[in-house]
């Protein structure tokens, strides 16, 4: 289905209701959410600005950002103009040094709030400010690491990651975040160019969501290319261990994990988050390459026909596991930063800690396993202290 633009403040609560029924593969934009009560618009837009959650790993966190340009494609959604990329590269980096960054810019912000519905209800300026962990120019702690590619879902901002992103450098992986041109609300190119969501106005069904997701893994291949390649692009790119290369995503970033690993053979493991698989896993599967599904607290066995069909495709190790209360945004910041600037999902009880934690916990434990092998029990099964966590064998 087309992927709203916008949705009004006073719908939110109808939004929350439907959102279950509207296809992972959608990486729906829309908010979801009851509106604030009265008065508590200027209260978000005097609030000071939110600090992410401090990451569990013993590095710090050094940011770069790159601005990518592949030559050999024409957008598929301006219809000229060569295929771009923004990638924000994350790194394990020596504490005390580098730079704040910020969140956002604050026209990314804005753009982000217009899509979300919550414009007015949460000042462009606060979002923007979000407090992270990670530092700019950081130096980085020598060593090779393995890389993990971070893909956001549709019309969504790859700083909505941020938290995840940060969790995995801080544990000794790199990570690149992925905005992919004309998919997001706004992003920034290089520098004050922002591009808005052409794709949102012209994708829809089956067919355009797997448009997405197969242009999104060619755009990842490319990405690869340019960070581990003998020209590389990053000037860090020496942190990189080629040979360890995974990716994981949210909605239709998490269907792009797959497309990109049934295209490419150098990434090794994969995580969807709560995205459908727009992209049919080849019947051939993925060469016994890993392979997890993470979802919200109703996609279980029988609700996502792309899910049912494509599991017995993944011929390697493989996992589904849902969270209890949860929604199809709780693996972003958004659950965090709704509960940190009052604007929260009652349609979501998982509070906004408890959901970093678990998809921290979750994504990490797998990278850690089939990236590092460091065998981690809590993907075997349930755990008594984590007991939102359903693991299902369809």
């Amino acid at each position: 289905m087309p992927t709203p633009r916008r949705a009004a403040a006073s719908s939110l609560t109808l939004l929350a209701l439907l959102l279950p029924l509207i296809p992972a593969a959608a990486g729906s934009a829309v908010a979801a959410g009851p509106p604030p009560a009265a008065g508590s618009a200027t209260a978000q837009n005097s609030r000071s600005a939110p600090e992410l959650p401090r990451p569990t790993g013993r590095f710090a966190v050094g940011q770069d950002t790159l601005h990518l340009v592949d030559g050999s494609r024409t957008d598929p959604w301006s219809g000229s103009g060569p295929r771009e990329l923004m990638v924000t590269m994350r790194y394990p980096a020596q504490r005390g040094t580098g730079r704040p960054v910020r969140y956002l810019t604050e026209e990314e912000a804005r753009l982000l709030l217009v899509d979300r519905g919550l414009d007015g209800l949460v000042s462009a300026r606060t979002l923007a400010d979000t407090e992270s962990y990670s530092r700019s120019g950081a130096r980085p702690v020598g060593g090779r690491y393995p890389l993990i590619v971070l893909s956001p879902g549709f019309s969504v901002h790859r700083a909505t990651l941020t938290s995840l992103a940060e969790d995995l450098a801080s544990r000794g992986y790199v990570v690149a975040a992925v905005d992919h041109a004309y998919e997001s609300a706004g992003t920034d190119f290089d520098g004050g160019r922002v591009l808005e969501c052409l794709a949102c106005d012209k994708t829809g069904g089956d067919a355009g969501y797997k448009t997405v997701s197969d242009g999104r893994a060619l755009d990842v291949s490319f990405l690869l290319d340019r960070l581990t390649g003998r020209d590389a692009a990053w000037h860090r790119a020496d942190l990189i261990d080629p040979r360890r290369i995974a990716m994981a995503g949210h909605s239709i970033g998490g269907a792009a994990a797959a497309a990109t690993m049934a295209a490419d053979g150098r990434v090794r493991a994969g995580v969807d988050l709560d995205g459908g698989l727009a992209t049919p896993v080849p019947e051939t599967g993925l060469g016994g390459r890993p392979f997890m599904l993470i979802g919200k607290a109703d996609q279980t066995p029988g609700r996502d026909s792309t899910w049912d069909r494509n599991w017995p495709r993944l011929d390697g190790w493989k996992q589904w596991i849902t969270f209890a209360d949860s929604g199809h945004f709780t693996f972003t910041d958004f659950p965090y930063l709704g509960d940190a600037l009052g604007v929260p999902d009652p349609g979501t009880p998982l509070t906004g800690a408890r959901s970093v934690e678990l998809t921290r916990r979750y994504v990490g434990a797998f990278f850690d396993q089939h990236l590092k092998g460091r065998p981690r029990p809590v993907l075997d099964g349930p755990a008594a202290d984590a007991p939102e966590v359903r693991f299902h064998r369809p």
